[in-house]
């Protein structure tokens, strides 16, 4: 079981909202509109996916890298090394 099962539905359900707004983004490039209305609905697509990301990193966090800490040993130098990684690509993008 992985640590977002718990809130599976709501990450659908908040993923499908963010590809809705992705097709509006496309429909609004197809009929010409604003470049300035193109790059807010951007913003707001960018900021609805970094908030599902800091959602499952933080159910990450609290499940998986907890649970193999209090296993220790490697797999809790290795979840914490992929946790780490995880967070870096996030602040780079």
């Amino acid at each position: 079981m992985h640590g977002y099962t718990e809130h599976k539905d709501d990450y659908l359900k908040r993923l499908r909202r963010i590809e809705g707004q992705v097709r509006g983004l496309q429909r609004m490039v197809d009929e010409d509109k604003y470049c300035i209305d193109i790059l807010t609905q951007i913003s707001a697509v960018t900021s609805a996916l970094e908030s599902v990301a800091l959602g499952l990193l933080e159910e990450h966090l609290g499940h998986c890298v907890a649970q193999a800490i209090a296993e220790g040993g490697d797999t809790a130098t290795a979840k914490i090394k992929e946790a780490s990684d995880a967070v870096a690509r996030l602040v780079r993008s």
